[in-house]
């Protein structure tokens, strides 16, 4: 059910309200949606698993037991990471990524220099000239 001419302004009111009394929060709540939280944790699980990992092959050649609580934080992240990721489910990760590819993101940062490659070395032959 469509909201009323009086409810739409009502709401924009709000938001406009919002905006000038606290504008970091209504950018925080901009570009927060449901996925970001669980996104966070992918990467923080990620990265627990790559320090477990070298934990683990740093501390092999030390002492076993030492290796052997690199292999429990690498076990752990990885637990806490596949959690995360069904938290997120198929639409919250096509939702993230398609937000970076969106954004631009990379495709930025390099200024488009994958297409600049490809249109070089794509040119169309010319006829010989004679």
């Amino acid at each position: 059910m469509p909201l009323s001419e009086d409810e739409q302004r009502i709401l924009t009111e709000i938001e406009d309200h919002l905006y000038e009394s606290d504008p970091a929060l209504a950018r925080e709540v901009a570009e927060t949606t449901v996925y970001t939280h669980a996104f966070r944790n992918l990467k923080w699980a990620a990265s627990g698993f790559t320090v477990g990992v070298g934990l683990m092959v740093i501390m092999l050649s030390v002492h076993f037991a030492i290796a052997f609580i690199g292999f429990l934080l690498m076990l752990g992240s990885l637990l806490w990471f596949e959690r995360n990721l069904r938290r997120l489910g198929r639409v919250g990760l096509e939702q993230m990524t398609s937000t970076m590819r969106g954004g631009g993101g990379l495709r930025d940062v390099l200024g488009g220099a994958g297409v600049k490659m490809r249109d070089r070395f794509n040119r169309p032959e010319e006829p010989p000239s004679q």
